[in-house]
């Protein structure tokens, strides 16, 4: 079949079709750009690139030696990414980019250079709060990571191996990921990214495509595999509480223990197949008080069960401390009810 053409001529139709869907594939590709650009630019300019100094490990007995810009023969060197997201010059970035650092030195995309000091670090998330002199760029604007959809597009800024304001993009892999922190504890409803990332890239800005913070990216699990720290509303009150307190107060209950499958004659009144065996009790700690012995097997805290260490990991926050809670557990094979209260974690 032919189609006539303004000048009378005439092609086939295949033609025309072929023609245009290259012109769709141009418009979408265009689009794709688009939105990339339009999301580099709203948040490139906060992200800045983080040096850290700090002193350097001890190796066979004998200091390692790294001099850097402006550090001493005895400090250690080390970098990452950071972003700006107020106007008077607070920063995000990750815990363990500024772990041990002594001095911490943010560079922007505009070469504006400039001391920062770390308002507080909360290992425990991987999230940390520095502070400079208010830079004249632009914030970073905080978005909601409970928005995201897996297939969504995001973009990756940051200083990969050295490479300052280095732009990556991908998809949205998955969502609810949960990763360790580096003190043991479950980082919960972690983004899964194929954007790129490389060793610096962390503490820097995941973004979506309307330039919103949506993430904090923190780890490299594979290729094409990383993954970021979310911004979600608990995210959010763990950076008030750096900015204001520079740390975040949790509670504990002094045990120490694993999974265990509840006894199958109990499983019935437990409500539960699984239970925290207390390996340990912490003397002097307030399940030590309350009377918690090992082999105690913990099934809920209050009205929550607790059939992992995770929960009650979860459980510990700032509002159990100093409040009585009844731990609902197995001992012997038999219910039993214990009132703890909880401490405050040093």
């Amino acid at each position: 079949m032919l189609r006539l053409l303004a000048d009378g001529a005439a092609e086939p139709v295949s033609t025309t079709h072929a023609r245009v869907e290259r012109d769709s594939d141009a418009e979408l590709l265009d689009a794709y750009s688009r939105a990339v650009m339009g999301a580099v630019e709203r948040v490139g300019p906060a992200v800045a690139h983080l040096e850290v100094w700090g002193p350097a490990p001890e190796t066979r007995g004998r200091r390692q030696r790294r001099p850097g810009a402006g550090g001493s023969p005895r400090e250690a060197t080390g970098s990452g990414s950071g972003f700006l997201f107020t106007p008077d010059g607070f920063m995000l970035t990750n815990s363990h980019v500024v772990e041990r650092a002594t001095r911490v030195r943010a560079t922007f995309a505009d070469g504006v250079s400039c001391g920062a000091e770390i308002v507080g670090r909360d290992p425990d998330t991987d999230l940390a709060v520095l502070r400079v002199d208010a830079p004249a760029v632009a914030p970073a604007t905080l978005g909601d990571s409970t928005r995201l959809r897996p297939g969504q597009l995001v973009v990756a800024i940051g200083n990969p191996l050295g490479f300052a304001s280095t732009v990556t993009s991908g998809i949205v892999s998955a969502l609810g990921r949960t990763m360790r922190s580096q003190n043991g504890r479950p980082i919960d409803a972690v983004i899964q990214t194929d954007a790129a990332l490389n060793p610096g890239n962390s503490g820097g800005a995941l973004a979506d495509s309307r330039g919103r913070v949506v993430g904090i990216n923190t780890a490299v699990a594979g290729v094409g595999l990383g993954l970021a720290v979310p911004i979600n509303d608990t995210t959010q009150r763990i950076v008030a509480q750096l900015m204001s307190d520079g740390r975040v107060r949790r509670a504990y209950i002094g045990v120490a223990g694993g999974p265990r499958p509840v006894p199958p004659q109990a499983r019935a009144s437990a409500g539960s197949d699984t239970s925290v065996e207390v390996v340990e009790v912490v003397e002097g700690g307030p399940a030590d008080r309350a009377g918690l012995r090992p082999e105690d097997l913990i099934l809920a805290v209050d009205d929550t069960q607790a059939t992992r260490v995770e929960d009650l990991q979860r459980l510990m926050g700032a509002d159990l401390i100093g409040v009585p809670v009844t731990v609902r557990l197995l001992r012997a094979g038999r219910p039993l009810e214990v009132e703890l209260v909880p401490a405050e974690l040093d």
